[in-house]
């Protein structure tokens, strides 16, 4: 009865992970009756601790809306598409975010640029840093639709707060003077300040080009360029190589 009472007053003060916890020291007795009463209480703080870290990255995962579910170890670093694994390592420990420096990744259709900018915004969640993922025509459009309904002010804002920024497919539809503007607010709301990622198709000198004005490109590029982080993939798309495998072991059954 006392056990129960617990158990049920730990659920209404949500520290769910310490009622399963104790749940489990009480089904299970002979696994934790040696313990003492200060170990036992630290395993319920540690199932708790761990429980709500767990709840965190499950709601920055939520919120982060990626395109790709994305893992540092499901990266195949045997593609020979120029990816140095211990520049992407240092990556992968989100000091680069905490730095407030950007990522640019860019390459040839097909090889693995969204993938591997999931993979470091996943890391990130898992660091409990919170993230926003957009295809860059998709963000612009919608803060255009902004300034008609009232929301652009609050969008900039929730755009600044957020302490890494996705932008995928960067620089493939030449942007329009309103675009530009937008898209120099933003980063100069985020210079300094949060960590941009972007991946590209485009090689880094034909970004002023696709932005289009010299002197709002300038601006744009110099916030975006400072500090950052540049992986230059190459080599022939994945998803092709895949497919021809794939291909080959149905030829073969």
């Amino acid at each position: 009865m006392f056990n129960n009472q617990t158990l049920q007053t730990l659920r209404s003060l949500k520290l769910t992970g310490m009622a399963d916890g104790l749940e489990q020291q009480l089904t299970q007795p002979a696994t934790h009756d040696e313990l003492g009463f200060e170990e036992r209480l630290a395993l319920l703080v540690d199932r708790e601790s761990t429980h709500r870290s767990n709840n965190k990255v499950n709601r920055l995962m939520k919120a982060a809306k990626l395109k790709l579910q994305a893992h540092p170890e499901d990266i195949d670093y045997r593609h020979p598409r120029g990816l140095n694994k211990s520049q992407f390592a240092d990556l992968l420990s989100s000091q680069w975010i905490h730095q407030h420096h950007n990522v640019l990744i860019t390459g040839p259709t097909g090889c693995g640029k969204t993938y591997l900018g999931c993979v470091l915004a996943t890391q990130a969640c898992r660091h409990g840093l919170s993230v926003r993922y957009f295809r860059t025509s998709r963000l612009l459009e919608s803060l255009s639709i902004a300034h008609g309904d009232g929301r652009f002010s609050k969008l900039i804002q929730q755009l600044a707060k957020t302490e890494l920024l996705v932008l995928d497919d960067w620089g493939l539809e030449k942007m329009t003077l309103s675009q530009r503007n937008d898209l120099l607010e933003i980063m100069e709301d985020r210079h300094g300040l949060r960590s941009t990622l972007i991946t590209s198709q485009l090689p880094i000198t034909q970004w002023h080009n696709a932005i289009g004005d010299a002197t709002l490109a300038d601006a744009i590029l110099d916030r975006l360029l400072h500090n950052s982080h540049k992986l230059k993939l190459k080599g022939e798309s994945m998803r092709k190589i895949m497919s021809e495998i794939d291909e080959g072991e149905h030829s073969t059954c």
